[in-house]
């Protein structure tokens, strides 16, 4: 049975799912705007989600911002209410991803493992979109009593991850920016530690990976100097 749950005074989530490689997805609503942090594996994901918050009497997200382009994480903008924010070699990468579903069909797509031929039974349509609003580097996101800065890091899993600080609740999003490279499968020491670095120069209480609980900002910590 999906589930919405409350982190903190301003954010939810969607809880990760493993049999179809489905991330956690995050809320965070201030006081004029609401904001979700990733995108979801597909148009089924997202409607699932929003059914969720509409639930809580939660409005729906008005930007929604990548951590990075894999697309467990950003094949349900199609259908995303509001705005998608991702950085410029995130958006590359999907421009890419699209071009070639839309050139030579969704096999190759639908062939890279189980979880997605799962999350797209029945013959769902595969679309891949591109985001409205690039960033470079970092911003600040004031969505009324909650500010949010999304900024670009180095990271052992992608070359395009974007990490989500909810400021006021001193909770940090990761992405899937923890893991290893997607793929090589190794995890460079160099990375971890350069993404080490900039979780502590953040400083969070929280920390909120793709596919795990919520956990104390040291359980990242240890995870990524192991």
């Amino acid at each position: 049975m999906f589930e919405l749950k409350k982190l903190t005074e301003h954010i939810w989530y969607m809880p990760h799912e493993e049999e179809r490689d489905r991330p956690n997805l995050g809320y965070v609503k201030g006081d004029k705007w609401s904001l979700a942090i990733d995108a979801g594996h597909s148009e089924a994901h997202v409607k699932e989600f929003y059914a969720l918050l509409e639930k809580e009497n939660l409005p729906l997200p008005s930007l929604t911002v990548l951590t990075h382009w894999h697309w467990d994480h950003t094949f349900g903008m199609h259908v995303v209410s509001g705005l998608c924010i991702a950085n410029e070699r995130t958006n590359k990468y999907l421009a890419e991803w699209k071009e070639k579903i839309e050139t030579n069909g969704p096999d190759e797509f639908l062939g890279i493992n189980e979880s997605i031929r799962k999350e797209y039974a029945d013959n769902r349509e595969v679309i891949v979109s591109l985001a409205d609003i690039i960033y470079s580097g970092e911003m600040t996101l004031d969505l009324g009593g909650c500010k949010v800065k999304i900024l670009q890091a180095e990271a052992p899993h992608t070359d395009d991850s974007t990490l989500v600080y909810v400021m006021d609740d001193k909770t940090l999003f990761l992405g899937d920016s923890t893991c290893t490279d997607y793929y090589t499968g190794i995890k460079s020491k160099e990375l971890c530690e350069k993404l080490a670095d900039t979780i502590k120069e953040i400083n969070p209480e929280i920390c909120v990976e793709g596919h795990w609980v919520p956990v104390e900002t040291e359980d990242t910590l240890s995870d990524l100097q192991s």
